[in-house]
């Protein structure tokens, strides 16, 4: 049996990193297609909801509600089928099947230069950067936590961090299929005795919520306008029920300091056009990977609230 200092050693879970980062890159891609897909089944429902109308409208269902209803459910079957797992991965621009070997974390884009191998378009880099990143961070897991199972939980959380946060920068989304399990996951961890205790969790999970939730309404009420939706509301209700209570008021003001200076940056560079806005979710989720690796009694340390 291989022993854990070895299965969970830092450069073990810094290779795994490797893996699990190819996976999270396929995971931004397709989960918001996913999503949208889904919407439009969602709309197509409704529409043909002959029920709903006449409880909304006071009246039958108009023939032309009822055929877009139908053309769109057809059109959606007719759709070829989308997931995490099918389509097997290809080229965006010729539509290429990637082999194997090209799809070897890192290696795979060095040995192609960052061009497909079949059109010679460019491969984003950021495909490599997100399998390194998670590299890194699933090595720094070990580093933090030991070569104990609890890193896998660790692990598997900062993943979920890196997927949010690059959905969200891209759609302004943050999947409640990534955020509930993280913030169910956060609770069950917590009751297992294997993170922060209970009590602290379940603390930290209200408080998330009830902190950016707060913010939302307050500013709605003086503006009229939205500032940020549910999902970072969600989000650190996740990171509170990681991390405990004590952890939300260091990610909320660290978050605050680095949106502000990339958004005041992209301001200035004019990156951010008139009427867009920076999200927020990336910068929570980074927050909490802070969190994580410093440590909160550390952190509250530094800002003196010890």
């Amino acid at each position: 049996m291989v022993p854990h200092d070895l299965l969970l050693s830092p450069w073990t879970l810094g290779l795994l990193g490797l893996l699990v980062g190819s996976f999270v890159n396929v995971v931004v891609h397709r989960l918001p297609l996913m999503l949208e897909r889904r919407w439009w089944a969602d709309v197509a429902a409704q529409l043909g909801d002959s029920e709903s109308h006449g409880r909304v409208f006071g009246e039958a269902l108009p023939a032309p509600a009822a055929a877009l209803s139908a053309a769109l459910s057809t059109r959606i079957a007719q759709l070829p089928r989308l997931d995490l797992a099918r389509p097997a991965s290809r080229c965006p621009r010729c539509r290429s099947a990637i082999r194997w070997y090209h799809n070897v974390p890192l290696v795979g884009w060095l040995l192609l230069r960052g061009r497909c191998a079949s059109c010679r378009a460019p491969i984003a880099v950021r495909y490599p950067l997100v399998e390194l990143a998670m590299g890194l961070l699933f090595a720094g897991a070990g580093l933090q936590f030991g070569a104990k199972p609890v890193v896998l939980l660790w692990c598997a959380m900062l993943a979920t961090l890196v997927a949010l946060s690059l959905i969200d920068w891209d759609t302004t989304v943050l999947p409640d299929d990534l955020t509930l399990p993280l913030l169910w996951a956060g609770l069950v961890a917590a009751a297992a005795g294997w993170t922060v205790p209970l009590a602290s969790s379940l603390i930290g999970a209200a408080a998330g919520y009830l902190a950016l939730w707060s913010v939302y309404w307050l500013f709605k009420l003086a503006t009229g306008k939205e500032g940020m939706g549910y999902g970072d509301f969600k989000l650190l209700a996740a990171l509170g029920a990681w991390l405990g209570w004590q952890a939300v008021l260091p990610i909320l003001l660290i978050a605050s300091v680095i949106g502000a200076g990339v958004g005041i940056a992209m301001k200035i560079t004019g990156a951010l056009r008139e009427g867009r806005f920076v999200p927020f979710g990336p910068f929570l989720a980074g927050a909490g990977v802070v969190v994580v690796f410093a440590g909160v009694p550390r952190l509250l340390d530094w800002l003196g609230w010890a």
